[in-house]
């Protein structure tokens, strides 16, 4: 038999105060379906959820019911109740009072009230209850009590935002079992929003991904978890390694500069994506056996396993001195022309490519008119830099004559090798005055810049490897002195949970079945 679509959204669109919270949402629900609405706070879940009730109006799109379109609708005629995370029981009235309060609206007979008020409270475990005040009972009791007041009416579809939130760890795992039992109990369709991926794994039959007032994916729970459709998927639902990689071919995967056989295809020749690993897939083995090997970070028990962390590729790192020093501009005294500059390293192997213009950047030579901080050309260089070590004077001088001589120190740079990495890291020691530092805008790109750091594949020499900085100085205080700044390569670690006792430092080997390996497009921000 095939099943219906109850509910259709389409191309729901919401704006509060200039802001789009909801951009264009399609979705199709089916009769008796549990399906929850997921992600985190502000993703445009409880507005979806919302707009479909009748407390909220869409600006655009359509809400299709049971085949009517029910934008008019009010909520009181549409057949659906909501239950909220506040239960907004009624404190001056007993459970069966509660429970009732909606058929009597209805002007129902006592008797047949009688009879939905106890089906319910079977329904829902609390035979007996029905002459107790509400404030008296658990929370957990008062969610139950919530839920019956709202099926006793059988509407053909229930709303749940996020009405577990208010209630202990172990009662809110005890009440998704029980609200599923409810659900199929029924046989109606249940629409549940929350942030707990738990809860969603746990209750659904089908799962809705959202992000941003957007659809990331639907699908079943063994869908969403087994097959993401991208990095956000795979890092809200479960515990996930994500590994950037390429897709030389189909059933080819690359990363960690190996090859992988894997099942996904469709893909276009060598692009790039991600690769989802789930914890649990990854067994350690001695380390000859490992597709992949790395040595254990640390290791954390769990109960039935333990949760390693094993480094598989080590990053690069170089450190390097930031020498800060006055500031040390030069003043015309025939106006109010400043010159700057500052002295810099050079690599002996780079003296000979080097021009004017990479003189002036690497000294971050400036000249300008203090009056209205325009910027002046520097129209001349003079020096006598030659390719051998040791240090050399140049001189940068305007069109009016106004100079600053500096240092280049041609040193004979070395790099850090990784060759576990296949990758190199050079960076030098750099020279900066103290309002260079608190005047940049973008202080991470600058040190870069200053240091000139640089990444790339041992392998190809023309593959750069993306350099991340680190430093313990406060840019808004910074005085006169020496200061250490990192750069580095981001490292690889993998998380697996294993049932083997493994140690912190031991080296391990690695491996997982080609099923495992699940490739995923590159996701854009």
């Amino acid at each position: 038999m095939e099943e219906k679509v109850l509910i259709k959204f389409r191309n729901i669109i919401k704006e509060f105060d200039g802001t789009i919270v909801l951009k264009g949402i399609n979705l199709d629900i089916y009769e008796n379906e549990f399906v929850t609405l997921l992600g985190p706070s502000g993703c445009g879940k409880t507005t979806l959820l919302r707009i479909l009730g009748g407390f909220l109006e869409a600006d655009e799109g359509a809400v299709i019911f049971d085949n009517e379109d029910i934008k008019e609708l009010p909520p009181y005629k549409r057949e659906l109740n909501t239950v909220f995370q506040k239960y907004a029981l009624f404190p001056h009235m007993n459970v069966y009072d509660n429970i009732a309060f909606g058929l009597k609206i209805k002007k129902m007979s006592k008797d047949v009230i009688d009879q939905k008020v106890l089906r319910m409270l079977k329904l829902i475990g609390l035979e007996g209850f029905e002459n107790k005040n509400v404030t008296t009972l658990s929370g957990g009791q008062q969610q139950r009590i919530a839920i019956a007041r709202a099926l006793v009416n059988e509407p053909k579809v229930l709303l749940l935002d996020e009405p577990l939130g208010a209630l202990d760890l172990k009662l809110r795992k005890e009440m998704q079992y029980e609200l599923k039992r409810i659900q199929q109990e029924v046989g109606i369709t249940f629409i549940y929003v929350t942030h707990d991926q738990e809860e969603a794994l746990t209750m659904s039959d089908k799962i809705v991904i959202m992000k941003s007032g957007e659809i990331q994916q639907v699908g079943t729970p063994q869908e969403i978890y087994n097959e993401p459709v991208n990095k956000y998927v795979a890092n809200f639902i479960g515990e996930s390694n994500v590994i950037s990689g390429t897709m030389i071919e189909d059933y080819k995967v690359k990363f960690d500069d190996q090859i992988f056989d894997c099942v996904d295809f469709g893909f276009k020749p060598n692009e790039k994506v991600d690769i989802v690993i789930r914890p649990e897939d990854i067994d350690i083995v001695p380390l000859e056996q490992g597709k992949i090997t790395g040595e254990v970070l640390s290791v954390l028990f769990k109960g039935v396993w333990n949760e390693a962390m094993v480094e598989t590729v080590p990053g690069t790192t170089v450190k390097v001195n930031m020498n800060v020093i006055k500031n040390h501009d030069v003043e015309s005294e025939y106006s109010d022309e400043r010159i700057s500059a500052n002295d810099f390293y050079v690599d002996i192997e780079e003296v000979a490519s080097l021009d004017d213009n990479d003189i002036i950047a690497r000294a971050d030579a400036q000249a300008w008119k203090e009056s209205d901080d325009s910027y002046t050309s520097i129209s001349k260089i003079e020096h006598n830099l030659e390719e051998k070590l040791g240090e050399y004077t140049v001189t940068f001088q305007t069109a009016s004559g106004l100079t600053v001589s500096r240092k280049i120190i041609v040193v004979d740079q070395k790099f850090v090798k990784n060759e576990k990495a296949n990758e190199a890291v050079s960076a030098f020691n750099f020279f900066k005055t103290v309002d260079e530092i608190k005047e940049s805008v973008a202080l991470d790109t600058d040190l870069k810049t200053w240091a000139n750091a640089i990444g790339w594949k041992l392998s190809n020499e023309d593959e750069a490897v993306d350099i991340y900085v680190d430093y313990d100085f406060d840019p808004e205080n910074i005085q006169e002195g020496i200061y250490q700044v990192t750069f580095s390569t981001e490292g690889r670690e993998l998380k697996v949970h294993t049932t083997d006792y493994v140690e912190e430092g031991q080296e391990v080997g690695l491996t997982f079945e080609v099923e495992d390996i699940h490739v995923m497009e590159k996701m854009g921000f």
